[in-house]
């Protein structure tokens, strides 16, 4: 039997589709350079094309919206670079005396319940000396020995620290003809469902994004401003680290949270590190939960929170980084593919009877 035309139609999609993922995985050492810049090309253009409106010359609102996207990464960079320098002494000396505070509190405790349990106090402490045990400056003399020797992992990332502000310029400054060529990529009788279809899923992932970027700042300022109420030294760079952890849902809290319970615990006796970060973290998810993600991101979205964890799981163990950077993309174009499959079964004869 012949197809018909619709059928062949979707074949052909769906071997397209299965070709450019067979290209992602191929690919995606290479690619992971020109996917970042792209995935920055879209976050930004809106910005150089309201500087365009006003009769901005578009060279020049590049070059801007670039250079404070760079400053960006570098404030965040100098804010996480020192919490690695201060912890790691700290992790050294501290993490054998709290393996004997739990010995002594915690213990007890569980012996209450019938649950014998207890750390073996020096083999923490040699643990502790052989994880921890180099300096800051051990660390990058071996990776440039690793780099000298043959290895190309600090090669490629001062290759990538080149080239993708260099993409980023070109693909800033060519954005709208790029679209333009894309678009007449697209069959005429095809391109009206095709143009409706690219808006849809712009619109569903702009809102996300934007929705979620405001909720990452607010709770940046929160939690930095909440833990330096309880004195923690390191709040600022922990708060800002939370904050924008939160746009992997859960896993980004979580990850928050152990932090500044690790900074607290290595910073201050007893219980109070334990109560502040309970404070802070637990009021900060009602506020997130409840006040933040409704109004901002808005549950008419529709990207659920445990959709979003496994498609950036998914993504990123099959395509490794270059997945994690298209997995939100992927996961809009298809929520706007299932919602109108969805819509068009309920038109159709096999929903009605």
């Amino acid at each position: 039997m012949t197809p018909s035309p619709s059928r062949r139609q979707t074949l052909s999609w769906i071997a397209l589709a299965a070709v450019a993922a067979a290209l992602l995985w191929l690919l995606a050492p290479v690619l992971t350079p020109f996917i970042v810049a792209a995935v920055l090309a879209y976050a930004l253009q809106p910005l150089v094309e309201a500087l365009a409106a006003r009769r901005w010359p578009r060279v020049l609102a590049v070059l801007l919206v670039e250079t404070l996207a760079v400053v960006a990464v570098l404030a965040l960079l100098l804010l996480l670079v020192p919490v690695i320098a201060k912890e790691v002494p700290l992790l050294r000396e501290q993490i054998p005396q709290l393996a004997a505070r739990f010995n002594e509190h915690v213990t007890p405790w569980l012996a209450q319940y019938g649950v014998e349990f207890r750390l073996d106090t020096a083999s923490v402490k040699d643990l502790a000396a052989r994880l921890f045990g180099g300096q800051v400056e051990d660390w990058v003399a071996t990776l440039l020995e690793s780099a000298r020797i043959g290895g190309s992992f600090l090669l490629t990332l001062v290759g990538n620290a080149v080239l993708i502000p260099v993409v980023l310029f070109f693909l800033l400054m060519d954005w709208p003809q790029l679209v333009e060529r894309v678009r007449q990529l697209i069959p005429p009788r095809l391109r009206p469902q095709a143009i409706d279809f690219v808006a849809e899923c712009d619109a569903l992932l702009g809102q996300y994004l934007r929705g979620q970027l405001l909720v990452m700042l607010i709770l940046a300022v929160y939690y930095s401003a909440g833990l330096a109420l309880f004195g923690f030294d390191l709040a600022l760079p922990v708060g800002v680290f939370t904050g924008l952890a939160v746009f992997i849902p859960y896993l980004g809290f979580g990850l928050g949270l152990l932090l500044a319970l690790l900074s607290g615990l290595l910073q201050f006796a007893g219980w109070h590190a334990v109560v502040a970060v309970a404070v802070v973290y637990g009021l900060g998810q009602l506020i997130e939960s409840f006040l933040l993600t409704p109004y901002l991101v808005g549950e008419r979205i529709g990207l659920n929170p445990l959709a979003v964890i496994f498609a950036l799981l998914a993504f990123g163990h099959l395509f490794g980084f270059v997945g994690v950077l298209v997995a939100l993309p992927l996961s809009a174009v298809t929520l706007v593919a299932l919602r109108r499959l969805r819509g068009m079964y309920v038109a159709s004869r096999l929903y009605t009877g």
